[in-house]
């Protein structure tokens, strides 16, 4: 760790002194030995250097055509998946940028994105059209369904890491953006949208989980969250106006993943 935050403290840095410690620090993206956030003692703590790190990337890196086409910075460039790592990639059309960790067992459905400093612990599936954001970090066996968007954080650049811990289903075409944090075990119902600046209605409790210190939405565990509405203030005479927001219905359910589809 001493070497990166060296590298990030020196200021008139070269990009031939930066090159051969950026591509150790992939390495150490890749194997999970460093990580943009990490659970200690129950609480997520956030590395936001190594944010600052991958943003160095993209400073000192050169746009090149690799020889997929791809026109990027050459610092960056497409994850290498061995079969030994037993990871199911099932099709060329699935894309996962070099500096991420996948556990045993994860599998990739076409089309689908992850991007640099995501962390996909075991079992999980990133279903087709879903999006892993840069530097989200997702639990053991979670379901990310088709089209689901986990967003990233490299910018703005103070922004937290979206966080799905394990046992987490979430549904088709949902949002979580932010800084969310969903505990374990919780069920995000199919077009769910959860923000930093939303609002979530706990119909169970009969409370409103508003944004913590940090500016960050917590979905408690094992919470299932449907989509729906609430009454807005109307300006407009003889309308009646709603908006979107997630409600906590019922504690408890269950989502049994499929073990015969994980390698």
């Amino acid at each position: 760790m001493h070497k990166y935050l060296d590298i990030l403290e020196k200021e008139d840095l070269t990009r031939e002194e930066f090159m051969p410690v950026w591509e150790e620090f992939k390495k150490d993206l890749n194997s999970g030995k460093i990580r943009v956030a990490e659970k200690v003692n129950e609480n997520w703590i956030v590395n936001k250097w190594v944010k600052q790190f991958i943003l160095l990337g993209f400073k000192y890196g050169k746009i090149i055509e690799f020889q997929d086409g791809t026109i990027d910075k050459d610092t960056m460039g497409e994850r290498e998946i061995k079969l030994e790592e037993n990871i199911r990639k099932v099709s060329p059309t699935v894309s996962v940028r070099d500096g991420v960790f996948i556990g045993k067992g994860v599998t990739f459905m076409p089309p689908c994105y992850t991007n640099i400093g995501a962390y996909i612990d075991e079992g999980s599936m990133v279903d087709s059209l879903a999006l892993v954001g840069s530097c989200a970090q997702i639990g053991k066996n979670v379901h990310l369904g088709a089209g689901v968007i986990i967003g990233g954080v490299l910018e703005p650049v103070g922004a937290y890491p979206v966080i799905v811990e394990d046992n987490v289903f979430v549904g088709a075409g949902s949002q979580i953006t932010e800084g969310t944090i969903v505990k374990k075990g919780a069920v995000i119902g199919a077009g769910v949208t959860i923000t930093g600046s939303t609002p979530v209605y706990d119909n169970v409790n009969g409370n409103i989980i508003l944004p913590n210190e940090n500016g960050q939405i917590v979905i408690p565990e094992n919470a299932v969250v449907i989509p729906g509405t609430r009454d807005v203030k109307s300006n407009i005479e003889g309308v009646i106006l709603s908006k979107r927001v997630p409600i906590i219905i019922k504690y408890g359910s269950k989502v049994e993943l499929e073990d015969l589809l994980r390698p």
